[in-house]
């Protein structure tokens, strides 16, 4: 079984990781289900955060009991003080736990810092010299905020995209988390659904012996499948390389990672899935892309305010609307030899 020291914090976690966002969708008895057989099968590290609904919950279901076996990382999205002592408070008593591993903002859009006016570094202090929290981290999307944390010696964790997609300044982040002694923890491995090779994705990480992915696992099979590869772990050889730089040409330029830090829509578009419909289209089925439904949630595009609200909270900052509507007109290319041809697109 591989591992990874996290950085100066000398916690070490299985390389195979458990990203709990998509616990949240399903039921609670599934997700302990999950829980369980990941941690059974060796898997020790969880990330989730308090604004994943009831995620936290499901955790302390499933793993309260063997709490002192594994280790737990979760977040914040308070803009202040007293919003952190709130969300802190919370997930203590929701993961039923009376210390935190590794307790992260969460992409914040700035670096907070000891004496700024936001409070929140000094409180997170506050919290370290209570018991609380024992090593302190920052989740995000924006490559200068993450680039200022690391640079800051302030936080042990930096949580941040990282797959065989990424920009090469990503990659260099990553070097100089393992230059400063800071653990990087890799969100997004999967580049948000559009890497579809677990393989690949798999064996591409593998290479930095200091990062540790975090997959998001929502159904067993999902799960089952990363501990395939934990027995048997893949080597990156030159068939797989080159598969890799196909999709990284297939994907170059401007493209949505289904972040999500863009919605809601004032007028009820799904941003994070129809800004990126073309890419979904050729790497995934697309029956369930062409169905009614989804014909009516991208029709939504026309409603468009250019409002500009997704744009400014877009942290890798992309023109938005701009994607939306070539991502309308490629699905509506896409559409019309399926009605033509007279096929049901519900097929």
């Amino acid at each position: 079984m591989q591992t990874v020291k996290l950085g100066r914090t000398g916690l070490t976690v299985n390389k195979n990781s458990f990203g709990a966002l998509p616990i949240q969708r399903i039921a609670k008895s599934d997700a302990v289900n999950i829980l369980r057989k990941a941690f059974i099968h060796g898997i020790n590290y969880f990330d989730t955060a308090r604004a994943y609904t009831d995620s936290e919950e499901k955790i302390s279901a499933a793993l309260s009991g063997e709490r002192s076996h594994i280790i737990i990382s979760t977040k914040t999205m308070a803009k202040d003080a007293a919003g952190f002592w709130l969300d802190l408070h919370q997930s203590l008593q929701t993961l039923n736990t009376e210390m935190i591993d590794i307790y992260q903002f969460h992409n914040p859009s700035f670096c907070p810092r000891p004496g700024d006016a936001s409070g929140l570094y000094d409180a997170m202090l506050e919290a370290r010299r209570q018991g609380k929290i024992r090593y302190i981290g920052i989740s995000n999307h924006r490559l200068a905020v993450a680039a200022e944390a690391v640079a800051s010696g302030l936080y042990d964790t930096l949580q941040f995209p990282l797959s065989y997609l990424a920009a090469p300044a990503d990659l260099e982040l990553a070097a100089q988390c393992r230059l400063s002694g800071m653990g990087f923890i890799a969100m997004k491995a999967l580049s948000g659904g559009l890497i579809t090779n677990a393989t690949l994705a798999y064996a591409f990480l593998a290479q930095f012996d200091h990062v540790v992915p975090i997959w998001g696992i929502q159904h067993e099979r999902e799960l089952d499948d990363f501990l395939a590869l934990q027995d048997n772990p893949p080597i990156l050889d030159k068939a797989m390389r080159r598969q890799i730089e196909a999709d990284r040409l297939e994907l170059a330029g401007d493209f949505c990672r289904g972040c999500g830090y863009c919605m809601p829509c004032p007028v009820g578009i799904q941003i994070s899935n129809a800004a990126r419909m073309t890419q979904l289209l050729k790497r995934s089925p697309q029956g369930p892309w062409l169905s009614e439904s989804w014909q009516q949630e991208m029709k939504k595009i026309e409603n468009c305010l250019d409002c500009g609200q997704c744009k400014s909270k877009c942290p890798y900052g992309l023109d938005t609307p701009a994607l939306l509507r070539r991502n309308l007109e490629n699905y509506l290319k896409v559409m019309e030899p399926e009605q033509s041809s007279g096929v049901k697109s519900e097929r």
